[in-house]
C-alpha cells in the first residue's frame, strides 16, 4: 500500500508537522512506509489557469509537481496537513492542490478518473489553527475535499485542533498526537 503525504506547513517542526509524524509513526508501526512530499521545499509554480491541461489532462508546467503527479497516481492513501493561516490552507499547499487541476480535467472532461486499485483510495486530513470558532476548519476542509475528490480520493476523515497557535503548543493537547497516532494506523488498517 502506497502512502502519500502532503505536508503545507512553512514552519519546520510546527504544530501540523507534530501531527503528521505521529501519523506517520502510526502507518509505519502497521508496516508501511510514506512519501512526504512538503511544497514549501519544493519548485512548484502557481497554476496559471492557461487551459494547456484542458485537453490532455497533463499540465503544461515542468517543475517538481511532475514528481507529485506520478506519486497521486500511484497512490492508495493520501494524508494532508497543514496549520490554517485567514481560515485557509497555507500558500504552499494551496499551490500544489490547484496545480491538480490537470486531474481535475482529466476526471471531469476527459472522463478519465484515476484508477481506485486494489486498495482503494482513503484520505485523512489534519489540521491545526489558533482560532476559536470552527469556520476556519470548515474552509481549509472544503478545499481539502475538492482535492480529495478531484484525485478520486471518495473518502477521508478529518483531525482537527482549535487554539493551537504557539509553536509546539499541540503537545499540550490531552489527545492530539495520540489521535494522530491511531488514525494512521486506522487510515492503513481498512477499518473506518
Amino acid at each position: 500500500m502506497k502512502v502519500i503525504a502532503f505536508h503545507g506547513s512553512p514552519r519546520k517542526g510546527g504544530n501540523s508537522e507534530l501531527l503528521l509524524n505521529e501519523t506517520v509513526r502510526g502507518v509505519e508501526e502497521m508496516g508501511h512506509t510514506v512519501t512526504i512530499f512538503r511544497p514549501g521545499e519544493m519548485d512548484i509554480s502557481p497554476c496559471t489557469n492557461c487551459g494547456g491541461c484542458n485537453e490532455t489532462g497533463e499540465c503544461i508546467i515542468k517543475d517538481d509537481m511532475e514528481e507529485v503527479y506520478k506519486a497521486i497516481r500511484e497512490g492508495d492513501r493520501f494524508i494532508v496537513s497543514s496549520p490554517l493561516f485567514f481560515f485557509a490552507l497555507t500558500a504552499q499547499i494551496k499551490a500544489l492542490i490547484d496545480r491538480c487541476q490537470a486531474f481535475w480535467c482529466e476526471k471531469y472532461l476527459l472522463r478519465r478518473p484515476i484508477p481506485a486499485g486494489p486498495h482503494g483510495r482513503r484520505g485523512l486530513l489534519l489540521l491545526v489553527g489558533g482560532m476559536k470558532r470552527e469556520i476556519g476548519f470548515k474552509c481549509g476542509d472544503a478545499t481539502a475535499t475538492a482535492f480529495f475528490r478531484t484525485i478520486s480520493v471518495s473518502k477521508h476523515k478529518v483531525l482537527s485542533y482549535r487554539q493551537i497557535d504557539a509553536a509546539g503548543a499541540i503537545k499540550k493537547h490531552p489527545t492530539a498526537l495520540g489521535d494522530a497516532f491511531e488514525e494512521g494506523k486506522r487510515l492503513v488498517s481498512g477499518g473506518d
